[in-house]
């Protein structure tokens, strides 16, 4: 029986060291791409696998990274943000393209997720989704600081820039949404989504949407930002409080598509026709958006370039290399909620 390959024998057919075949199969780009290519041919031609308990011993590396994943109030068992579900596959596939295993966990609010996963040797870097109030997350965050771990946060710039950060440009995104309503000649706009510190993403998007109304000398009331989480409940109830108050609009930016799907709901039983009367715009792009009733009009956000840079920029922490928070760009995708034709004369008035 022939015995196994042995990274010696790749080295001696492929006239390089041991350790330059050890760094060309975990893909470093210490060793150059035609000499990597080389190498991993020839593992692959003598049926080579590594041992992965034998490396990770001798590199005290588990070459796993931790994906933590907070809850969210949703309407079925899940407890996980639909938008998140897109973001969970795009990293899985990042991180299996740089050889890594992914360790996913799902954590509540209340626990003590910042558990020391570097320490234990279970990953060496966290990717972390979803984390509810900003005000008691950001704790725990200075806590991970603490512990020098290497981790990156999907969401809005933490205003220590220690923490690094990858999201999208909410304030583009809040201002692109808002500027497409006004172009179809909407002018009473409310806006549904905590606009405070808590909710820092929601706040940058409500942020947008001002300065798309201040740039065009639309009054901005400040009685139509209601508050609401991300979930359609929320949206629906939000939406009630606008027409309870009677006030006069007819255009909805919402902080999210759930909001955004929410708001319709309520819209239509109180026989308020959309986007005739009101028109509504969401944030997400999540994929029962397209489904909506009417489909909803929405900003995309990528969460398959999203997925590669929260992966490449945590592996560059873990290497010690030059890394930087990073917004991407938002796009608008436009479907019927909107409409796609002039406003109607006058805004809805309930009063």
């Amino acid at each position: 029986m022939a015995s196994k390959a042995t990274s010696i024998d790749i080295a001696y057919r492929a006239g390089v060291s041991q350790s330059t075949v050890s760094r060309a199969l975990r893909n470093s780009p210490l060793v150059n791409l035609e000499t990597r290519q080389r190498i991993q041919a020839i593992a692959k031609e003598l049926n080579y696998k590594v041992d992965k308990n034998a490396s990770n011993l001798r590199t005290q590396n588990s070459h796993t990274l931790a994906l933590l994943l907070c809850e969210d109030p949703t309407n079925d068992d899940s407890l996980i943000n639909p938008f998140f579900l897109s973001m969970l596959g795009s990293i899985t596939r990042a991180t299996a393209q740089q050889g890594y295993d992914l360790l996913v966990s799902f954590q509540q609010l209340s626990s003590d997720w910042h558990a020391d996963y570097e320490d234990s040797n279970k990953a060496d870097g966290i990717i972390l989704l979803g984390y509810g109030d900003y005000m008691d997350y950001e704790q725990k965050l200075e806590r991970l600081l603490a512990q020098n771990t290497h981790f990156v946060i999907w969401g809005a710039e933490h205003n220590n820039k220690s923490v690094l950060s990858i999201g999208c440009d909410n304030h583009q995104g809040g201002l692109i949404a808002t500027e497409h309503l006004i172009s179809l000649g909407r002018k009473a706009f409310a806006f549904l989504g905590d606009a405070s510190s808590h909710s820092p993403e929601f706040r940058d998007r409500y942020l947008g949407h001002v300065k798309a109304l201040q740039t065009a000398n639309i009054p901005v009331d400040r009685t139509k930002q209601v508050s609401a989480i991300s979930t359609e409940s929320s949206g629906y109830d939000a939406a009630m409080v606008l027409i309870a108050q009677g006030a006069k609009f007819d255009a909805i930016f919402a902080a999210s598509d759930l909001i955004a799907i929410g708001a319709i709901r309520a819209l239509k039983e109180k026989g308020i026709s959309v986007p005739e009367q009101v028109a509504v715009v969401g944030y997400d792009d999540i994929p029962v958006a397209s489904f909506a009733n009417p489909p909803l009009t929405t900003i995309k956000q990528n969460t398959q370039l999203a997925g590669e840079i929260l992966v490449e920029s945590v592996l560059k922490l873990i290497r010690g290399q030059e890394v930087s928070a990073q917004l991407i760009p938002t796009t608008l995708v436009v479907r019927s909620s909107c409409g796609i034709d002039s406003a109607p004369l006058k805004p809805l008035s309930l009063a």
